[in-house]
């Protein structure tokens, strides 16, 4: 299981400081909230997603690790300002596996892009198309997405490796 998402090895590509503002989209149970709520211990880390399950998880998470830096939002990130967040408010956004499964991909990078901070690191992390455990439908390519980031006016900066399933793409604003 080494082999698959590793928040803690996939945040080091980050430059992350104790005070700042994160926010995962689609953050299910939230397995890069919890990692970034230890490290930014004076900020706040938004954990943002559509089913209310995974929110309810995600709270009992924080609970019994006793991280009250992390907020959970229930929205539509495909909506207009779908996040609910303010324009400029974030250092760093995560759209970790959800492109795949998104009806409207340019909605959800807008919607980053449109929450954070001038400077601040907006990373994707989604299927490479050769895993065997990639999904079967709506699978995009880096490609893809930096089209649809340069449409956005999102600065790349980097492309690694997310384990040996996915890839990561890193951009700022």
């Amino acid at each position: 299981m080494e082999d698959f998402l590793s928040p803690e090895v996939i945040l080091n590509n980050l430059e992350i400081s104790e005070n700042m503002t994160a926010v995962e989209f689609g953050c299910g149970a939230g397995i890069f909230v919890i990692a970034l709520a230890k490290r930014i211990k004076q900020g706040r880390v938004y954990g943002l997603d559509v089913q209310e399950e995974k929110l309810s998880v995600l709270k009992s998470k924080a609970l019994v690790e006793k991280l009250i830096n992390i907020i959970t939002i229930h929205c539509d990130l495909e909506a207009k300002d779908g996040s609910t967040l303010a324009r400029d408010s974030a250092d760093i956004v995560l759209i970790p596996n959800v492109l795949f499964q998104s009806e409207n991909k340019y909605a959800i990078i807008n919607e980053g892009k449109r929450i954070l901070k001038q400077g601040g690191q907006l990373l994707i992390i989604d299927w490479q198309k050769s895993s065997l455990l990639a999904p079967k439908q709506g699978i995009v390519s880096p490609d893809e997405i930096k089209k649809i980031a340069r449409e956005a006016e999102l600065i790349f900066k980097k492309e690694f490796s997310a384990g040996g399933h996915h890839f990561a793409l890193l951009f700022s604003k």
